[in-house]
């Protein structure tokens, strides 16, 4: 079970925190300041500490040094968020802004710890003492292509643009690279640039001069500053206003940033690895982002496969982390039953990585006894449907199983080709509706498939 420290001078906040954590299943200390914390409790001896920035005393960014190894989540009042730039830089793991809600405190807690514990979460980073290298979870030939491509950009400087559907591992994969690079032991510096609002992103990316808006009470630095000699990592820039793109665009080109609201620009030496589930290349041609650094951010290309791709890795992960879920939960040996494994086979999931270990530690939650079940899980695989996929499939080609051909179009192809086939021969004729009641399946089994496939809808005239 997870030591955590929360250090908060206010009573509410900090009893709130507590109670939130404990529900979920952590060991929860507090304190009102940082004298009562170092006077009190041995900081190693935690796992994680959570502290207000300003504190009665002593700051809560000291205790980013006394702390140690041990990582050190910051909260901060939105009216003072800009501040948090300067405790990333000075080492703290992250930053929250108050008021947060309890899903975002979770995920932070839970992603931080994550990285810091063996074994965590499936695709957990992990440091191999042999040869130094760190490397992500993964047996299949997209994640060990995945694995060659990380190894060797890693000992560049190039940028680079991480794409993936939401839950694949997109930061993780970001924090391979950056460990395996020379910058290690410099900082990186991970922004989602669709969390932070349109109005600050300029801002909190670039740093501002005092007086240059409203509430722009002192100079300080931006996050690209707080990251110079190691990697900034820019989460979701497909969501990137199109006035912060043009200022990354020359960042990117020449090195350097200029404050907002300053004349003069500054050197900083950062490698920048972007990441986004959308597809840039369609959004430049609509004008939603800017080709020219789309262009200047494609220069390496990793894909991060989704879970539905990674066929045996699914078994490999969720048995990994349904051990280390148990232990965190202080739970016994547990283990998957057969029908829970071939579910999960067959399951698509549209949340990846993340929607399996929510699933797991849902299930971990509810056990009664040693075995995770189907129902635990609460995996909805839509059988129905595709058997009757599958039977209109049979149906359809009724000789192309003994090797003869047919007029249907249908023989020797597999039950995927079958269905990208069809659709893509009769979607220009037929609805959606008309589409699956064709096929025997329901317009959701349909929607899941094209998702599946890649197939688009044919757009609307």
């Amino acid at each position: 079970m997870s030591q955590i420290l929360i250090v908060e001078d206010e009573s509410i906040i900090r009893s709130a925190l507590r109670r939130l954590l404990e529900k979920h299943d952590y060991d929860v200390q507090d304190a009102e300041s940082v004298d009562e914390a170092t006077s009190r409790f041995n900081l190693s001896d935690f796992n994680l500490i959570i502290t207000d920035l300003r504190l009665p005393g002593a700051p809560g960014t000291d205790l980013i040094k006394l702390a140690g190894p041990v990582p050190v989540l910051i909260m901060t009042s939105y009216a003072s968020l800009r501040s948090a730039v300067d405790a990333m830089k000075m080492g703290a793991v992250d930053y929250i802004a108050k008021p947060f809600d309890h899903e975002e405190m979770l995920n932070s807690v839970h992603n931080i710890l994550a990285h810091r514990q063996t074994p965590a979460s499936v695709q957990e980073l992990s440091e191999d003492q042999d040869n130094g290298q760190t490397h992500i979870i993964g047996s299949c030939k997209p994640m060990q292509d995945l694995f060659k491509r990380i190894s060797k950009v890693a000992k560049t400087d190039a940028t680079v643009l991480v794409q993936g559907e939401s839950g694949t591992g997109k930061e993780l994969a970001a924090r391979a690279i950056h460990e395996q690079s020379d910058r290690a032991n410099a900082p990186m510096i991970c922004v989602n640039c669709a969390a932070i609002p349109e109005t600050l992103i300029e801002s909190e990316l670039f740093g501002h001069e005092k007086g240059a808006f409203t509430g722009a009470n002192s100079q300080r630095n931006g996050l690209i500053e707080a990251a110079d000699g190691g990697t900034l990592f820019l989460d979701e820039i497909g969501e990137l206003p199109l006035e912060a793109q043009a200022r990354l665009l020359r960042f990117l080109q020449e090195g350097e940033i200029r404050r907002v609201g300053s004349v003069q620009s500054k050197k900083v030496n950062v490698r920048l690895i972007a990441a986004t589930h959308r597809n840039l290349k369609s959004l430049a041609k609509s004008g939603d982002f800017r080709e020219d650094l789309y262009y200047r951010l494609y220069v390496m290309e990793l894909r991060i496969p989704p879970l539905r791709e990674r066929g045996e890795d699914i078994i490999e992960i969720a048995q990994q982390m349904l051990a280390s879920t148990a232990k965190r939960m202080g739970e016994g040996e547990l283990h998957f039953s057969h029908h829970a494994l071939k579910t999960m086979l067959r399951y698509q999931w549209p949340g990846n990585v993340r929607e399996l270990e929510n699933a797991i530690e849902r299930a971990v939650i509810l056990t009664d006894d040693s075995e995770i079940t189907t129902e635990l899980l609460g995996l909805d695989i839509d059988g129905p449907d595709l058997a009757a996929l599958e039977q209109n499939y049979i149906s359809q080609a009724p000789t192309s199983r003994q090797g003869s051909k047919d007029n249907s179009g249908a023989a020797g192809l597999s039950l995927d080709d079958y269905f990208q086939r069809f659709v893509l021969e009769n979607q220009d004729s037929m609805s959606e509706t008309e589409l699956a009641k064709k096929l025997g399946v329901s317009r959701k089994c349909l929607w899941e498939r094209r998702q599946k496939l890649g197939i688009p809808r044919k757009p609307k005239k």
